[in-house]
């Protein structure tokens, strides 16, 4: 092989990594599954006992996890959520419940019905549905999974809605009415309910006239050991009822 055609065709690779190169500086996430790398540590790493105890520090000392007296005809298993008080159940039966902390819809976001949790993730990809992508263009269109995903370490979906409940890297939001209608948890807090609910669960979100939060009393500290393995119930869903349009 002659130098004058290595040199050809050395130049015409070149010229064709320039152009694959202008293309991905063009459009850097576009639609694209976001990239996996096989063998790479675990991002659990990023839930350490320390990151989670600050971040339990972070936040006022009624919405950390803690177990308490909730009377209440739902079967153990299901999730309650109160927006109003910022606080979801997971009902242990026998007038038991352990309740977290948790960031709600902000005004005009807010919504109340019955779902059933349709499938469970660790460490979710993120993928903004379109009415948010219109409300905030700038927001990349996927995102892998990892301790900067606004997801956090876990996401349970709830029916066939946009709505999740799901961790977060904010923590100061936990307590907050900022989300589109999704529902954040410490990410602490998310892993211990995603090991604890059973796909199928029934998912109750209250409504403003549904208030239960003044029959709950705290009955340990959040430290308290609770068993995980309640039986989730599975009921069909009856669809959100959503107070305003999203």
């Amino acid at each position: 092989m002659s130098w004058v055609s290595v040199a050809g065709r050395t130049a015409a690779l070149c010229a064709v990594l320039v152009l694959c190169t202008e293309a991905a500086l063009a459009d850097p996430l576009g639609f694209a599954e976001p990239m996996r790398f096989p063998g790479a540590a675990s991002v659990d790493l990023f839930a350490s006992r320390g990151d989670a105890a600050n971040a339990a520090d972070a936040i006022a000392a009624p919405l950390r996890r803690q177990v308490v007296y909730y009377a209440t005809k739902e079967a153990p298993g299901t999730i309650v959520i109160d927006p109003a008080h910022t606080y979801l159940y997971f009902l242990l039966g026998g007038g038991s419940a352990i309740r977290y902390g948790i960031g709600v819809g902000r005004q005009g976001f807010t919504w109340s019905g019955t779902e059933t949790i349709r499938r469970k993730a660790e460490w979710p990809d993120w993928y903004p549905p379109s009415e948010m992508i219109q409300r905030q263009p700038y927001l990349p269109r996927a995102m892998a999974g990892g301790a900067g995903n606004p997801l956090g370490a876990r996401a349970l979906y709830l029916g066939n809605t946009e709505y999740r409940i799901h961790g977060t890297n904010q923590p100061a939001t936990i307590g907050q009415h900022v989300s589109s209608g999704c529902i954040r948890m410490l990410n602490a807090d998310v892993i211990d309910l995603f090991d604890r609910v059973s796909l199928g669960a029934k998912v109750v979100v209250l409504g403003p006239m549904q208030d239960q939060a003044a029959r709950t009393h705290v009955r340990s500290n959040a430290s308290a050991s609770v068993p995980k393995g309640a039986a989730a119930a599975t009921i069909g869903s009856a669809g959100p009822n959503v107070a305003a349009s999203r």
